[in-house]
């Protein structure tokens, strides 16, 4: 194997056991608590490792967000169905904002702690600049167009996205996501099954 190979196994060896001792840590503690030194002992790696490859404790706390909101991203573009294709859109839908409403849930004291509520939300004005909303409401709406092209399926997904950066809704999350997976599914029903306009 050649150096540069060498390094470049190592690089995402150390990438992937810092994430890993991140998730660990995120377990039994708010990520407020949490050191780079305690993530850096937790993973058998030098501090200095951790801060080159995040630059920050919210470097680290920012890049796992992305990777458990990327995992989302790979199961609807490669998973079984219902998330994958494979079942009608309908269902889709729904399995998609449950999984939102799931990766939020899971989330939500990390997003906290990065002050916002959804993964990568978009800046005040360029949602495009940033691709986990960008996928998210991109899906949301192809599914709802697919299904009822005569709704304003862009803006009723970017409603739908925006509700997860509401602090009464994060609030609700204390309890489970299953309260607010049933509230996503309705809203989407009320859309799919309205009179067309």
């Amino acid at each position: 194997m050649s150096e540069d190979r060498r390094e470049r196994a190592d690089a995402l060896r150390n990438r992937r056991a810092i994430l890993a001792a991140t998730e660990r840590l995120l377990a039994e503690g708010r990520p407020q608590d949490i050191s780079m030194e305690q993530v850096a002992a937790a993973a058998g790696v030098g501090k200095g490792t951790v801060f080159h490859r995040f630059g920050s404790r919210m470097g680290l706390m920012h890049a796992l967000m992305v990777e458990r909101a990327q995992a989302l991203e790979a199961a609807v573009s490669s998973g079984p169905p219902p998330l994958g294709e494979g079942a009608p859109d309908r269902d889709r839908l729904l399995a998609f904002l449950d999984a939102i409403v799931e990766v939020v849930s899971r989330n939500k004291s990390l997003m906290a702690e990065l002050g916002y509520a959804v993964p990568a939300q978009p800046a005040k004005n360029h949602q495009d600049d940033h691709p986990v909303y960008r996928f998210w409401h991109g899906h949301l709406s192809a599914l709802m167009a697919a299904q009822r092209p005569d709704v304003d399926a862009d803006l009723i997904a970017h409603v739908m996205l925006g509700a997860l950066h509401s602090e009464p809704i994060l609030n609700e999350l204390a309890g489970g996501p299953a309260r607010l997976s049933a509230a996503m599914r309705a809203l989407a029903a009320a859309v799919l099954d309205a009179p067309a306009q």
